[in-house]
């Protein structure tokens, strides 16, 4: 089976076959393992080992990961779907400012910006404690703080609503 992974603007196509699994047609050793009693799980490449959490994104094919800290989305289509967008016209979602919303259940420990502040796509904006590791919450696209809904040292459910944005505009 062959997808497309989009992280940050670049795209990768990973097949995955009986054989091995090939990144950009190069084989990659790698394996992931599930740590018994947490929704994380240990991805290990090569050589190097990786802690994940993986969750649904808010729409089709989107997911949001947790990789050693570090928070990415990945947009994640099979070829059919790429084919289909491609005869159609029709790109994958717009990426404009949308809402940061907890990834896991966690502990908001610090706000990295204010209402009405600027954010860039990639920007930290919160920092939340979750399984013991701190993960920083970054923007999508770029746009303008238009509402805080947490605070630092307040608990947080999966999915509940952090901070919101607006078009900037400016």
């Amino acid at each position: 089976m062959r997808y497309f992974v989009t992280i940050d603007k670049q795209t990768f196509e990973v097949e995955l076959a009986q054989d091995g699994i090939r990144v950009n047609g190069e084989p990659v050793a790698a394996e992931m393992v599930a740590l018994a009693g947490t929704p994380l799980r240990r991805l290990s490449i090569g050589a190097r080992s990786h802690v994940l959490h993986a969750s649904n994104g808010e729409e089709q094919g989107m997911w949001d990961l947790h990789v050693d800290g570090e928070h990415f989305i990945a947009e994640v289509v099979d070829e059919r779907t790429r084919a289909i967008r491609a005869m159609t016209g029709k790109a994958g979602a717009a990426h404009g400012p949308k809402p940061i919303r907890a990834p896991m259940p966690g502990l908001v420990t610090r706000l990295q910006v204010e209402v009405g502040a600027r954010v860039g796509h990639g920007q930290g904006v919160v920092i939340m404690e979750a399984m013991k590791m701190e993960n920083e919450l970054k923007a999508e696209g770029g746009g303008v703080v238009s509402r805080i809904h947490v605070q630092p040292g307040q608990a947080v459910e999966k999915g509940a609503l952090l901070v919101e944005f607006a078009t900037d505009n400016g």
